[in-house]
């Protein structure tokens, strides 16, 4: 090597959704440029961190977060400064946040164009999502523009009728356009009429307050809209990619599709894996008002299950950013209050706690933690410790364990859904781009050093891929 590295990482456990190595790591200009076996002499760097055996996984990818998020007369209290530290101090290095009109006035391009701007803060890498609320003739046109900035992917929600809901016809055209466009499609599944009618039901008999939410969202709506928006990506052709699901009847639609040819996708969030529904009847419901809500013991179990087998592809955060005065303005009305939770910062030890407790290996973590969302999102560079990838690593210790202390996480908000849980997994150091932003001493902030990525078509990204990983662009 022509100039002196600036970071190596020795003596690591380095380990891939792949497979795993001894090795000493060699970054440079925010490159791994090299990964030298552990019994070789390591060369001198500007910076030297001995891993001492511990694991490196490559730094997280967490697809599905939403950043000053407006939805009605909501918004999320966190920015890209702030939710992209939370990020780093939970072990990941990219996120993906979503440009969804914030009302009718606005267009497709216009929430990205937003977002783009807000990105500039971020203390890590962000890439977007697009979304979808209702078709005209502009469409195509705005998904072209999309396409160009780098935005190769559109999420659409099949309930919340009158905000962010796009109908059926809506959701068929837009997935024509994504397949001509090689995207991808994200859905939000819960059958709306069901949804809006168990509700209704539930608020005639006087049971809608937060104690009541996970009744008036069954699963049942959940499997019906997976099933229907599975016919009309195999109509069109188009590959689809489902967030947040929680029932395991939803995960094995998926994988029947994918079984008959679709190019079909399954996320989870950590707490669909980790809580169930008796939290409503806690002291405090309103930390768990998130949709769909959290399910009975013997569908969490099931689900996690699945998970740990990798029938699920990716964990996402589902990161939204609310307090405890905005969650509590209207408990008495699950209709009227914001749903959400806060969850990029914990999602590292939550997943690996919940997956390494069923049986799945560290490199199957490190797969729907890092190296899937990288590759089904398009993102190049991401998801691998090899050379040419970025240095984005995380060296942690699987049998420290700590407990979640909500008031001294960085997110922004004043809660966890997981305080008080006892969790394995949390990163000790964090390198992003190259640079330490975590280590023994605490944080280091690196400023607003994030990029915005670009990301690349969906069918492109997946041909090139080595060992189930795309390879970068150079």
């Amino acid at each position: 090597m022509s100039r002196q590295p600036d970071l190596v990482i020795t003596n690591a456990a380095v380990v891939n959704s792949f497979g795993r190595q001894n090795a000493h790591i060699v970054v440079r200009d925010g490159l791994i440029v090299r990964l030298l076996d552990a019994t070789e002499a390591a060369p001198a760097a500007t910076r030297t961190i001995d891993a001492a055996g511990r694991f490196v996984i490559p730094g997280g990818v967490d697809g599905h977060c939403h950043v000053a998020q407006v939805t009605g007369r909501f918004r999320t209290l966190d920015d890209y400064r702030t939710t992209s530290t939370a990020a780093l101090w939970g072990g990941t290095t990219t996120i993906i946040d979503f440009g969804i009109p914030r009302d009718a006035q606005e267009t497709p391009l216009a929430a990205v164009l937003h977002k783009k701007e807000l990105t500039t803060e971020s203390r890590c890498d962000v890439a977007l999502h697009g979304a979808v609320i209702s078709w005209d003739e502009t469409v195509p046109w705005q998904l072209e523009q999309l396409a160009a900035e780098g935005v190769r992917s559109v999420k659409m929600y099949t309930t919340n009728r009158g905000t962010t809901m796009a109908d059926g016809d809506t959701i068929l055209k837009v997935m024509r356009e994504m397949a001509r466009l090689d995207g991808l499609t994200y859905i939000h599944a819960e059958h709306d009429p069901i949804i809006s009618d168990c509700t209704e039901q539930h608020a005639q008999d006087g049971r809608i307050g937060i104690e009541h939410l996970h009744r008036t969202r069954p699963g049942l709506a959940e499997e019906i809209s997976v099933k229907e928006t599975l016919a009309m990506a195999e109509y069109t052709g188009a590959p689809v990619y489902f967030v947040h699901q929680s029932t395991p009847g939803a995960v094995d639609l998926v994988t029947e599709a994918r079984e008959r040819g679709l190019e079909a996708y399954s996320e989870t969030c950590p707490h669909y894996v980790t809580l169930d529904d008796s939290v409503y009847g806690s002291k405090f419901p309103e930390w768990y008002a998130c949709c769909p809500p959290m399910r009975d013991a013997n569908t969490v179990a099931a689900l996690k299950e699945r998970l740990a087998s990798g029938a699920i592809h990716t964990v996402s955060s589902d990161h939204s950013c609310y307090d405890l005065s905005q969650k509590r303005e209207r408990t008495d009305d699950v209709r009227a209050m914001p749903h959400g939770l806060p969850g990029v910062e914990t999602r590292m030890p939550v997943t690996f706690t919940a997956m390494t407790s069923a049986g799945a290996s560290v490199e199957d973590f490190v797969e729907v933690f890092s190296a899937a969302p990288a590759r089904i999102n398009a993102v190049p560079g991401k998801g691998r410790i090899a050379e040419g990838y970025d240095a984005d690593l995380v060296i942690f210790d699987p049998a420290e364990e700590r407990t979640v202390d909500g008031a001294a996480l960085h997110m922004g908000t004043d809660f966890s859904p997981f305080d008080g849980k006892a969790l394995t997994g949390w990163p000790a150091v964090v390198v992003s781009n190259g640079s330490v932003v975590l280590d023994a001493d605490g944080f280091q902030d690196p400023g607003a050093a994030g990029r915005f990525l670009h990301r690349n078509g969906f069918r492109q990204h997946q041909s090139t891929s080595t060992t189930g990983v795309a390879a970068p662009a150079l």
